[in-house]
């Protein structure tokens, strides 16, 4: 798995409907010590917080993950009301009407959240796995 990033000038040409919660994480301060740790090495986040409850979203392009039949696949790591908010749109896909619809990888989301959380937790030095 490898990550790149979207910034904020390229956030709306990478945007996708099908993006959906994967896990929320409720350990007290793990939300800030990801902001911290997200900001040094990006400095400004992919969107601009969308309500008082968000602070930040950093959004990703996930490669050497197959999403088909998505032609790309998407993480966001972002916080909601002080809780780390990981989303994506793995297992999903944008009907003709441009529509979310479920696609046979929607059973595996559950494995791409701990593949995220444990890629997630190298990466930053950050403990997101139990």
């Amino acid at each position: 798995m490898q990550l790149k990033y979207i910034p904020i000038e390229e956030f709306y040409f990478a945007l996708t409907l099908a993006v959906r919660t994967l896990e929320e994480v409720t350990t007290p301060g793990l939300s800030e010590q990801v902001w911290a740790k997200l900001e040094k090495e990006f400095g400004q986040p992919s969107t601009v917080a969308a309500a008082s409850q968000n602070n930040y979203n950093y959004v990703f392009r996930v490669q050497d993950i197959d999403n088909s039949p998505a032609p790309q696949l998407i993480l966001s790591i972002a916080d909601w009301q002080g809780n780390l908010r990981l989303s994506s749109d793995y297992g999903w896909t944008l009907d003709q009407e441009r529509k979310p619809v479920r696609t046979e990888k929607f059973n595996q989301r559950a494995n791409f959240s701990h593949q995220v959380k444990s890629y997630l937790q190298t990466w930053l030095q950050i403990p997101l796995e139990n």
